[in-house]
């Protein structure tokens, strides 16, 4: 999928791994949780920031040692990644933000910014991927001025990030944007530096099952 052939209007950006879940599956902080040696939360802010990013913690106030947080905010506090967006987007005045869950630690930096690109090109209000026909909730990259739209789903009590996302897009009539991954590879517009098919960059570290498989894929 090739990008529009125009400039794309100047935006600032800003960049969060997300870490407001309570892990209650894994047993114990999946954060520190140590993959190839480094914590979950080190390998997220690694690929955000191999992507050009700065990045911030939205959640979790204990992981300042590793990068400025943003505390969620109660009552609010450990409800997942949607009161965590939100909270990182009443901290951020700039025209985009990306965010990214602690617990992806496969992620390609190529695809996070080449999202953030292709939303500020096209003036997106959401931007993910989708794999097999399946749009995957991150990483995403949402335009600042979502924060209101996304309060309101927050509020609702209906914490689904994908909902949420589209009621915001509808509500500022901006596109809601699922690039197909197949086409990006295919295209040579993305890759994985380890050579992962696309299915696996997804993987979500949720359980001691999910942990042992992500060591088998990335030590092959």
């Amino acid at each position: 999928m090739s990008l529009p052939q125009h400039e794309p209007a100047i935006e600032t950006v800003d960049a969060f791994v997300l870490t407001g879940g309570k892990s209650s599956r894994m047993g114990t902080d999946k954060s520190r949780l140590k993959l190839k040696g480094q914590p979950l939360i080190q390998h997220a802010l690694n690929i955000l920031r191999r992507g050009g990013f700065n990045p911030r913690i939205s959640g979790r106030a204990d992981l300042s040692q590793f990068a400025p947080v943003v505390p969620d905010r109660e009552p609010l506090a450990g409800l997942g990644p949607l009161a965590g967006i939100c909270a990182a987007l009443s901290a951020s005045d700039a025209g985009y933000a990306v965010f990214l869950p602690v617990d992806v630690p496969l992620i390609p930096a190529a695809l996070v910014n080449y999202l953030h690109h292709y939303a500020t090109i096209t003036q997106s209000a959401v931007t993910v991927a989708s794999v097999a026909g399946f749009i995957q909730t991150f990483p995403a990259v949402i335009v600042g001025a979502a924060a209101p739209a996304l309060q309101v789903a927050l509020g609702s009590g209906d914490r689904n990030c994908l909902k949420a996302f589209r009621a915001a897009s509808n509500a500022l009539s901006k596109p809601f944007s699922a690039l197909p991954l197949e086409l990006l590879i295919q295209a040579g517009q993305i890759w994985h530096p380890a050579g992962l098919p696309a299915y696996a960059w997804f993987h979500n570290i949720n359980s001691r099952h999910d942990f042992a498989y992500a060591e088998a894929l990335i030590t092959g």
